[in-house]
């Protein structure tokens, strides 16, 4: 966390895009710690409280649209060839897959509230080739929930202080 504050002082608002992007991408970036931090700078006047909503939001959503476009394009072939690895087999494989085309717009935006789970619902939206539409506006929708909750936190913890 000591490094990503440092990036965040020294970077500002890009360091928070990036981050973010990279985090969702399943880079171990701790996203909540990160954004509750923000929030606490925004109550402190160093960043905007606002600006922080939208460039955060921003990088969620860009890590979330590079992760299903990577479980598109080379999830199934890695699941089919090393699944068997994390106990993942085609039958498997293909009821997780009606599974999530059921529950899968609600299990993305509750997802992004969930560490680890974030990571595997964007990039299995590829995989399962959800239409790209739906996607990125469930996907968006959460991304913001997710920021904004976590923004505010830190916002009102440093508010309280």
């Amino acid at each position: 966390m000591e490094i990503a504050k440092e990036f965040i002082g020294q970077y500002g608002y890009f360091a928070i895009y990036g981050l973010l992007a990279l985090g969702v991408i399943g880079m171990p970036i701790p996203d909540e710690v990160m954004m509750t931090f923000v929030g606490y700078l925004a109550s402190i006047s160093v960043l905007n409280y606002s600006v922080s909503i939208i460039v955060s939001f921003g990088g969620a959503f860009t890590g979330g649209l590079l992760s299903y476009a990577i479980g598109k394009k080379a999830g199934r072939p890695l699941v089919v060839k090393y699944g068997k690895w994390v106990g993942v087999n085609p039958k498997r494989l293909g009821r997780v897959e009606g599974w999530f085309l059921k529950y899968g717009y609600w299990s993305i935006i509750l997802g992004y509230f969930i560490p680890g789970i974030r990571h595997l619902m964007c990039c299995f939206s590829g995989i399962s080739r959800m239409a790209i539409g739906k996607y990125v506006v469930i996907s968006g929708i959460g991304a913001f929930i997710w920021c904004v909750v976590f923004i505010t936190i830190g916002f009102y913890v440093g508010v309280l202080t």
